[in-house]
């Protein structure tokens, strides 16, 4: 069933505006009577009946219930910044995959160093990029992608359990996860990966280091086989 976000929604009617409503009308074609399921953005749904179409489309909602494809962890992907449009596509499959927030991060390999102006830039588009894929994937939330940080700002807001995916070493995820956490905070590099002395700062911060086996992984795969395991270790997948 089509499937599109509107925010917050109050009483027995709903009315579908701009991009998403020309949409329904022009490309899915979708006509009065016909069903579809309108998410507040905040774990929603709503099933609702197509009352109009035009330039807005205007519908009645049939039934109210929780979205049922958010995972119950949490997850928050600390990503060190990747050269070219990386990014772009670690921010797009994350949010497929389940990721709650991604946030990236400057540390001391990452070749690339965005400036403030062009940092927001980028931070519009990976949004963009993340409704887009909140929508492709029937996620009941639209993860955010959070402003730039420092790994030293990272590594001391982090929350739940903190896991660093490093390439010298480190526990195997099934040996550190109980399938029981609610919140997880996984820390992947760039392409040069991370320092020795990044790691021993986010040890000491209580981030645990992992392992994604004996291969070497492009930082833009890396993220994406680390929230694999983690949902399948969490019942998720």
């Amino acid at each position: 069933m089509p499937r599109f976000f509107t925010g917050p929604l109050q009483g027995d009617r709903a009315v579908v505006t701009g991009e998403d409503a020309a949409h329904i009308s022009r490309s899915l074609r979708l006509r009065p009577g016909e069903e579809l399921i309108l998410c507040d953005g905040e774990g929603t749904d709503y099933r609702c009946e197509i009352l109009s179409v035009g330039e807005t489309v205007e519908a009645a909602v049939l039934e109210k219930m929780p979205s049922e494809t958010e995972p119950r962890v949490r997850i928050t992907l600390y990503q060190a910044c990747p050269k070219g449009d990386k990014m772009e596509t670690i921010v797009q499959k994350a949010v497929e995959l389940g990721a709650s927030a991604i946030v990236p991060v400057l540390t001391d390999r990452c070749v690339s160093r965005p400036d403030a102006r062009s940092m927001e830039k980028k931070l519009q588009r990976y949004q963009k990029i993340a409704l887009e894929a909140a929508k492709q994937s029937g996620r009941g939330v639209i993860p955010q992608v959070r402003p730039l940080m420092t790994l030293k700002e990272a590594g001391l807001s982090y929350e739940g359990r903190g896991i660093v995916f490093y390439e010298k070493g480190g526990e195997r995820l099934c040996r550190l996860l109980t399938g029981e956490e609610q919140e997880i905070s996984l820390f992947v590099g760039s392409e040069g990966g991370f320092a020795p002395e990044e790691i021993a700062f986010l040890e000491e911060q209580g981030v645990q280091a992992a392992t994604l086996g004996k291969r070497i992984l492009r930082c833009e795969t890396a993220p994406l086989c680390g929230l694999s395991v983690v949902l399948s270790l969490t019942g998720e997948l």
